[in-house]
């Protein structure tokens, strides 16, 4: 039977890669704030960095991921009625794997899809469908894939890339947002004055440029968190059998096998998304996972 030591498998080191892709990018958005606040101190850009960099550690913690990560997320705290339908197989899977159920914060994102994710090193989210249509078993092998993922630190790249990401998203909204500004009035004043309009469109396009070169970064680092992602997903399916809880997680996704909008997604609004394998390739793995290797066969 497993237990809640956490481990850095393969896929989370793979999962790095769209940390990397992000680092680039992030360090000239991180410079463009950091040019309006030599006005006010002398500050380094080093430091600067580097303390922005330092803040998304606290991301990592319990009561922060709490508060602030799961309004991050649109999550929200469990209803007393979800609650109770939620921790009584939380309980099931900590339990098969020694673990405190105070080690994690479980949290709903209102959604008409069955689907969950995990954030940070604590964050296990849960939608609201999944919880009222999935039976107690089902939910257990839903919540054990998720478990999972943090038992082998899928979440912590995932975590890292959604706060780099953050900067760089502000940043070409604004240049978006500036861009209309500046071609609105290079139409407004173009009648009066040609070289204002000139001006004008200069800047626009400048801007279009810039900020699109900030969203290519970002669809840089989806299109690898895409490559990465089947790799975690099958192996926490795996840990999860050999947690006993292989069976449950089969059931739950032949019930969805038609939906393809079931998979623990990371978050509805994230840039920076983890793809996931048809439900069709995870069933296949499964039962072949179950003949060879299930506890409970």
């Amino acid at each position: 039977m497993s237990t809640a030591k956490r481990q850095v498998d393969s896929a989370a080191i793979s999962a790095l890669a769209p940390v990397a892709a992000l680092i680039p990018i992030w360090l000239i958005a991180i410079a463009i704030f950091w040019l309006p606040i030599l006005i006010f101190t002398d500050v380094s850009y080093p430091l600067f960095a580097f303390a922005v960099l330092a803040l998304g550690i606290v991301l990592f913690s319990k009561s922060i991921q709490r508060i602030f990560l799961a309004r991050l997320l649109n999550a929200r705290k469990p209803s007393p009625q979800e609650a109770a339908t939620l921790h009584k197989s939380w309980r099931r899977v900590a339990q098969a794997n020694h673990a405190s159920t105070e080690s994690f914060v479980l949290a709903v994102v209102d959604s008409n899809d069955i689907n969950a994710f995990a954030s940070g090193g604590h964050l296990v989210v849960v939608s609201s469908y999944a919880i009222n249509q999935l039976d107690e078993n089902e939910l257990a092998g839903v919540l054990a894939h998720e478990l999972s993922h943090h038992l082998g630190s899928h979440t912590i790249a995932l975590t890292i890339a959604q706060w780099l990401s953050l900067p760089i998203l502000l940043l070409a909204r604004i240049g978006f947002f500036l861009q209309r500004i500046a071609e609105a009035v290079s139409n407004t004043f173009s009648s009066r004055f040609a070289a204002l309009k000139f001006f004008g469109l200069l800047i626009s396009a400048a801007l279009t440029v810039i900020s699109s070169l900030f969203v290519a970064g970002l669809v840089v680092a989806q299109a690898l968190s895409s490559a990465v992602g089947h790799a975690s997903e099958f192996q926490a399916d795996h840990r999860a059998v050999r947690m006993g809880f292989g069976n449950e997680l089969l059931t739950a996704l032949k019930r969805v096998s038609d939906d393809s909008q079931f998979g623990d997604r990371q978050a509805a609004n994230n840039l920076v998304v983890a793809s996931h394998p048809p439900a069709r390739e995870r069933i296949a793995q499964l039962q072949i996972l179950l003949r060879t290797e299930d506890p409970f066969r």
